[in-house]
Parts: C-alpha cells; sequence; structure tokens
C-alpha cells in the first residue's frame, strides 16, 4: 500500500488476505457458524504456539480478563494491584467479580507499571497482581515472579496487547500463571473480536470452559449440568477461522512493524534535529526490538513546553490526513473511579503521560514514505506551537 498525501493514514488497520475471505466463506458455507470444530483447531494450534500449555479462547478479551479472575478465586473483598495506564477494561473486570483494583504509578520510560512500586501497594487483602504490557512491551518478568513468590500472589498477566512479545527469548504466554490476550480489531492477530487465556492445568482450563458458557457441563448424549455462575462468552467458528489465518501471516506481519518502527526512530530523530527542536522533550517509546512486539508506537508530548493541548495536536493532524489516538488517559480520572475515591493525583507519573500520551499510525500494510510523512507532519506542527 502507498499513500499519497491526500490519502488518510488511520493509526492502526487490520490485514485480511484472500485466504481469510475464502476461510470465512467456507465457514459460512458449512451452516455451523458457532463455536465448533473450527475453534477447537484454532486452540490447539495456539496451544501448540505457547509450547503445549493449555489455551481457552472467548469472545472479547475482557472476558478473557475477568475468567482468569474467576478462575483464580479472585472476589468480593480481594485486592489487585495494577496499572492506571491501560485500557479501562483491565480494572473493570476486578471491579466486575467484586474485587478492588489498587493502582500502582508506572515507570515514565516504559510506560508499564512500575515493579519497584509493588511491595508497598500489598496488603493482607491483595490476591493478585495484574500487570499491562502496554504497545506490547513487557515489564521485567523475572521481577514480576520474584513478587509474586515472594508475596504468594497469583499473576494475572493484561497481555492483551503483547501476542507476539518475548521475555529472554521466550513468547509472552509460553511461561508465567495465567495469560490473558485480546484478538480485537485493532489487535497484531486479530479475529476481529475475540481473545485468549493461557492456563496452567486441565482443571483450569475446564473451569474457565464452565465459566465461558452459562457454567454448562455435558454428561453423555442428553445429560446437562451447572454448578458454576457462567456467562456467554464464547468464539464462534467464524472468528476462529480468521484467527488460523492470522497465525500463519503473524512472522511477516511482525517483521512489518519492527521494521516502521526502525524507521519511526531514525525519522524523526533527524526531522527535530533539520527543525532546531533538540532541546524538546518529546518522549518516544523504549527503543527495544527483543522483547517489543510493536504493537503502537507512542510518543508523550512535552505540553509544557508547547502552546497547545493533545486535542490540538491530534486535530492539526488529522487535517493533514493523519489518524492518531489516545492509549490512555490515567484510569482513576474517570468519573465511575473518582465516585470511588480514587484520585490520578496518588499516580502523579501516569496522570502526566495519560494527558500527553499520543499514538501514531502503525499497521503492517504502511507504506514507508508514511513515516516521513507522519514524521514530517507532528515537526512541523510541534514547531507551530512551541514556546519562545
Amino acid at each position: 500500500m502507498s499513500n499519497t498525501s491526500s490519502e488518510f493514514i488511520p493509526f492502526t488497520r487490520p490485514s485480511f488476505n484472500q485466504e481469510t475471505i475464502d476461510a470465512v466463506s467456507e465457514i459460512l458455507r458449512s451452516g455451523w457458524v458457532t463455536s465448533g470444530p473450527k475453534l477447537a483447531e484454532f486452540e490447539s494450534t495456539l496451544s501448540k504456539y505457547f509450547g503445549d500449555r493449555p489455551v481457552r479462547c472467548f469472545a472479547n478479551g475482557t472476558a478473557t480478563m475477568k475468567i482468569a479472575l474467576q478462575v483464580a478465586g479472585i472476589g468480593a473483598g480481594d485486592e489487585v494491584i495494577t496499572t492506571p495506564i491501560s485500557w479501562v477494561a483491565t480494572s473493570n473486570v476486578i471491579l466486575s467479580v467484586g474485587a478492588k483494583p489498587i493502582f500502582v504509578d508506572i515507570d515514565p520510560v516504559t510506560r508499564n507499571i512500575d515493579l519497584n512500586k509493588v511491595s508497598a501497594a500489598i496488603t493482607p487483602k491483595t490476591r493478585a497482581i495484574m500487570p499491562v504490557y502496554l504497545a506490547g512491551l513487557p515489564v521485567d518478568m523475572d521481577q514480576l515472579y520474584a513478587l509474586a513468590e515472594q508475596y504468594k500472589l497469583r499473576v494475572i498477566e493484561d497481555a492483551a496487547q503483547a501476542f507476539g512479545s518475548q521475555w529472554k527469548g521466550k513468547k509472552i504466554g509460553s511461561f508465567g500463571d495465567l495469560i490473558s490476550f485480546s484478538f480485537q480489531a485493532n489487535k497484531n492477530l486479530t479475529t476481529v473480536e475475540g481473545g485468549c487465556l493461557v492456563l496452567n492445568n486441565a482443571d483450569e482450563a475446564k473451569l474457565a470452559e464452565k465459566f465461558r458458557l452459562q457454567g454448562l457441563t455435558r454428561q453423555g448424549i442428553d445429560g446437562m449440568d451447572v454448578d458454576v455462575l457462567g456467562g456467554k462468552d464464547n468464539l464462534t467458528d467464524v472468528n476462529a477461522a480468521i484467527g488460523l489465518e492470522q497465525l500463519k501471516q503473524l512472522p511477516s506481519y511482525q517483521a512489518r512493524r519492527t521494521n516502521l518502527a526502525r524507521q519511526y526512530f531514525d525519522v524523526m530523530r533527524n526531522k527535530l534535529k533539520a527543525a532546531g527542536l533538540v532541546g524538546l522533550k518529546l518522549e518516544l517509546p523504549v527503543e527495544n526490538f527483543t522483547d517489543s512486539n510493536w504493537h503502537m508506537f507512542q510518543v508523550v508530548l512535552p505540553l509544557e513546553q508547547l502552546n497547545a493541548d493533545r486535542a490540538q495536536i491530534m486535530a492539526d493532524l488529522k487535517e493533514i490526513g493523519i489518524g492518531t489516538g489516545v492509549h490512555y488517559p490515567a484510569i482513576s480520572g474517570f468519573t465511575l473511579y473518582k465516585n470511588q475515591g480514587y484520585k490520578t493525583s496518588d499516580t502523579p507519573i501516569a496522570e502526566r503521560i495519560g494527558k500527553s500520551i499520543l499514538t501514531l499510525p502503525l499497521f503492517p500494510a504502511m507504506a514507508d514514505e508514511d513515516i516521513g510523512r507522519i514524521a514530517r507532519g507532528l515537526v512541523g506542527i510541534l514547531v507551530k506551537y512551541t514556546k519562545n
């Protein structure tokens, strides 16, 4: 794909080849469109991908996280430590099982939860840690699991954005406790909507299946029983067919994302230097080409050096045909959370970054020249608004 200066570049766009379209058509023609043999194949393929660990798929990544909490036995009166910089689903699922999210501030460089601050937040009610791998960058996994071992806590990894990411050469999801992935439309691997949960053993997998579909267990040809309260969170064969084709393309998608991210660093720095903005404190992401899957490329705007807010910069970029996103404002600033006593000032780094983080376009179908156009557009706008 190539974008001219008149074409709009969205911040993301999924890629579906003809094989994917044909696979979906085959499912529709088969007459079996809900959970069935294609879902079983997808789960089996994912299990192999994660080193033969049990994997169960769900209708979306939110259900995946909620069911992970239920499998771990998290409920009323419990506390779960997490980050305030994430999609609000991360903390909403904690509330939905009757537990309380405890927000720990983030590291300003990685923008992930600061594991050095976790111990101070642990109380007798703490049952789990739920880290989020923002833009696909994992936390220090050795430190994370050392903390969990020290305090006897479950770990529920919100790896929604981290499919394909690694830690010391091992796939995220191939080790650890409970690992939740999203397959939503903007993810590196998408099933349009969906998600999967990597579990520890067959018993956990069976329990996850119950929670996925009304707590149901079938017995023989006509018997059934319900012994836990479940929901309706199953993934369809249509989604599974898309996921199987996406898995085949994942290596090429990943290579392309990494290549585009490398170009971003080079071009952005060159444009800033050429514009005389070397003193501008535009914060680029961690330059990690080993562990990150480059789900997103995010910058933190130096709003204190500008005569404009983030909304104005986004509007100016849109005017010149460049789409952007916000991932994310601090969760504790939402009315639902403020009404429960949460304050963004309790996590000041997250508060600052949540107000100034900006997601730039990054998806496999982008052309190389798009990077130059985006960098040129952003730097031009920064020049326009930089304080004298």
